[in-house]
């Protein structure tokens, strides 16, 4: 099935509902009622973050692996639950407020796009879509329908990235040509893809949850519960897991859009599973805070970054620093701990992960996470406090906080908030689609190993024709 039949059955099936009127939040509900697909692992942690605001009523579970639904559900005894998120929609849709979208990123879009054709708002774990197609037709309709939307990058509301952000656009650095941005998390997988089948548990509906992607048999440890972000049918590897979140400040404070052209150097492609190592140039057009275009050269997987004069550190003579971490631990384990202490930094070693903006009077490290931006020039670190205490001050900053139990909750809160119409989102799907497709023509030119792709922004096209066929794939009637 063609994505755009598939979004038009959704659309149908959910008019079959009874339909809300739209203007809810603005009808003097002082309480929002939330539906939660996918309630394992990540989503889970969404289902906690959302539901600790005091104004969010949990209605409505969904999974498809019975055990992940039984977990959430005995937090949330009050829901009902669904192995099948389109069940779900259609019996429900005048008892749901808003929609929290947590699967693979396979089902994002699918999920979602019915989700918001019933005029629903929807957050939804990033990366926002699994193609570039879907990221534009989700951009769309979310304007089409004046929704409120907010994609899952907890850390966009974090201190020291809204700190960085302002210090960018201040000038602290003067005109941006570089970003240097890395990560030696590993969700590449360069091995065969599997032979033969295993029993499907019994708890998981395996159907429902290749859901619009192609019929594969069932093999044990290669996707469910965690290793499908390796795979090019289900997830986007290292760069649409880690990319999403440091690209996410840079890409914000220099204000991009898409990029002008896009090269991945890997490994040839296998067809089956992401490259276990990436180093992805892209080159944007110039902004306001940027020189007339922008270089932006992300490195993953083992060993990141490559060493670079960019990258190089005061009291440094080896600066790229080997990862202390398992590379592949989950979003909310690896952001349950910092990646780099401030004395390391300051020591000469690279933090784990991270991103360096080059400007024309200096440079900015942004650890990732929870650490201060540092401004270093001609070699050595130059004292910056009293350009950030104006910032703060400027802006209401406030002091920054250590603490991720306490800040993580904060995006999605701010979803909350602005569904009960006293905030506004800061990555609405506005934003965070333009910021998925830049990564989205990332992963596809790992497929046209060390060759330059052309991306014509207007018709969201590639001039190498060849690339084109990976901008979409059909949707399987299930």
């Amino acid at each position: 099935m063609k994505k755009r039949e598939f979004l038009k059955t959704a659309a149908i099936a959910s008019s079959l509902a009874i339909m809300p009127s739209g203007t809810w939040a603005f009808s003097g509900n002082k309480r929002l009622r939330t539906a939660h697909i996918g309630v394992g692992n990540m989503g889970f942690e969404d289902l906690k973050a959302i539901s600790s605001h005091k104004l969010v009523d949990v209605v409505a579970l969904c999974d498809v692996d019975a055990n992940n639904l039984e977990a959430a559900h005995k937090i949330h005894s009050n829901a009902k639950t669904f192995p099948d998120y389109r069940e779900m929609l259609r019996v429900m849709g005048d008892e749901i407020d808003a929609v929290i979208v947590s699967t693979p990123d396979h089902t994002h879009a699918p999920a979602s796009m019915m989700a918001m054709n019933m005029g629903k708002p929807v957050y939804c774990q990033k990366p926002l879509t699994h193609h570039v197609s879907e990221a534009r037709a989700m951009r769309k309709l979310a304007a089409d329908k004046n929704l409120i939307t907010q994609m899952g990058i907890q850390v966009h509301s974090f201190y020291d990235y809204k700190l960085a952000t302002l210090l960018i656009q201040s000038g602290i650095i003067g005109k941006v040509h570089t970003v240097r941005a890395w990560s030696p998390k590993d969700w590449g997988y360069n091995g065969p893809a599997p032979t033969g089948i295993d029993p499907i548990p019994e708890s998981l509906d395996w159907n429902l949850w290749l859901g619009t992607a192609a019929e594969r048999p069932y093999k044990k440890d290669y996707y469910h519960p965690g290793n499908w972000r390796k795979l090019m049918d289900y997830g986007c590897g290292t760069l649409g897991d880690m990319g999403v979140h440091i690209f996410d400040t840079p890409y914000n404070a220099l204000q991009l859009d898409v990029p002008l052209t896009v090269k991945n150097e890997c490994r040839q492609p296998t067809g089956f599973g992401y490259p276990e190592k990436n180093i992805v140039t892209y080159e944007f057009p110039g902004t306001k805070y940027t020189a007339d275009k922008l270089k932006w050269v992300w490195y993953d997987g083992p060993g990141a970054p490559e060493m670079h004069e960019d990258l190089k550190l005061p009291n440094s003579a080896v600066h790229a620093k080997k990862s202390k971490e398992t590379a592949n631990g989950d979003d909310q384990s690896m952001e349950d701990k910092m990646s780099l202490d401030t004395k390391e930094a300051m020591d000469g070693a690279l933090p784990d992960q991270g991103a360096m903006f080059i400007g024309d009077n200096g440079r900015l490290l942004l650890p990732h996470f929870m650490q201060l931006p540092r401004k270093i020039v001609d070699g050595k670190y130059v004292d910056i406090s009293n350009e950030i205490a104006e910032v703060e001050k400027a802006n209401n900053m406030g002091k920054p906080i250590r603490n991720y139990d306490s800040e993580g909750p904060k995006h999605y809160h701010q979803f909350v908030d602005a569904c009960l119409g006293s905030d506004d989102c800061t990555a609405p799907f506005s934003y965070s689609a333009r910021l998925t497709e830049t990564i989205l023509l990332g992963v596809i030119a790992g497929r046209f190993p060390s060759k330059t792709l052309h991306w014509d922004n207007k018709t969201a096209r590639f001039s190498e024709e060849e690339a084109n066929k990976y901008l979409e794939s059909p949707y399987r009637d299930f």
